[in-house]
């Protein structure tokens, strides 16, 4: 085994013994659903046809970056909600690593953590401590229950920020789809202990009460659709609650910046411009990078992904300057 195999392996193996009474609490995840299908392998088989030059991006470990899985952020009676921790080899010594929280897609009630494996390995070799979380899907627990566990992921970073070395003044949240509106819902109305620095919205949605998101979102030929699902009901039954649910509603002075980035699909991001809009009025950083000739769920792939992290690295290098 080479040496900095070995490093990696022993420095894995320390971090597993020092959270292995937390880890080891009673608690579970609940099965796999049959019918959870959005990842990497179902979209590639849909989206190969159109796209032949796509290929999944690789979650493999390469030697400098550390994984912690199955970490328990919080648990409702029995019920474990987890994370996987993405960790540069080198850990700093000057204020610790700055965080990127990840949220995943799959229209609030289906997907899995392991879709941003890839972005937080890639992350992790930028120097930045990376997050994949679970949440709550809607078939389990209807809004704003993703959010709050959104929020819950944010707190226990800072809570063992001193363990990993990480640093608790620089967390971001990143998501994509579903992800992206959760972790720009989750910014924008995050208080003291859930407040993060910045945040990367992939192909989410900003305003849910937008005529050209409602177009989909509230399909009344979807018995329901995702985000009724969500709400538990149609605009016209639950329409506090889709006003609610949208980030560009707390657009305001002192909230965090954010990069969107956008696909080629515009009914993903429905708001995007209009909330940019409002932030700079407010005062707001943020910035825009929209992928041309890309489907929805690109950051599953490459040849975009590295464009990706390359951006959201940018953006947080910016964002959230080393102090």
């Amino acid at each position: 085994m080479k040496p900095d195999a070995i490093r990696r392996f022993l420095s894995t193996l320390v971090m597993l013994c020092l959270h292995g009474a937390a880890s080891a609490a009673s608690c579970v995840e609940p099965p796999a659903d049959p019918l959870n299908t959005y990842d990497a392998q179902h979209t590639y088989a849909k989206l190969v046809r159109d796209y032949p030059a796509i290929r999944i991006a690789s979650a493999a470990l390469p030697v400098d970056v550390n994984r912690i899985a199955d970490l328990t952020y919080a648990q409702y009676g029995e019920r474990c909600l987890k994370l996987d921790l993405y960790l540069p080899l080198a850990a700093r010594a000057d204020g610790g690593m700055p965080v990127v929280v990840l949220v995943h897609g799959g229209g609030w009630r289906a997907g899995f953590r392991s879709e941003f494996a890839p972005m937080a390995v890639r992350l992790a070799q930028h120097g930045y401590a990376a997050v994949a979380i679970s949440y709550r899907l809607s078939g389990e627990a209807a809004y704003p229950a993703a959010i709050d566990d959104t929020q819950a992921a944010v707190r226990w970073v800072r809570d063992h920020a001193g363990l990993y070395h990480l640093n608790p003044q620089r967390i971001a949240l990143a998501g994509g789809s579903a992800g992206g509106q959760i972790a720009s819902l989750a910014g924008v109305t995050g208080r003291l202990d859930s407040a993060v620095q910045a945040i990367v919205n992939i192909d989410g949605l900003s305003d849910f009460t937008a005529e050209a998101a409602l177009k989909y979102e509230d399909d009344p030929a979807k018995q329901p659709s995702a985000a009724g699902a969500w709400f538990g009901g149609r605009y016209a039954e639950k329409s506090a609650l889709w006003a609610e649910a949208s980030p560009i509603r707390y657009v305001r002075a002192g909230m965090p910046p954010i990069l969107f980035i956008a696909s080629a699909q515009p009914r993903f991001s429905v708001g995007r411009e209009a909330m940019a809009a409002a932030m700079a009025q407010a005062g707001v950083a943020s910035s825009t990078l929209v992928l041309p000739d890309t489907p929805h769920s690109f950051w599953l792939f490459d040849p975009w992904l590295q464009t990706i992290a390359d951006a959201t690295v940018a953006f947080l290098t910016q964002q959230m300057p080393q102090r």
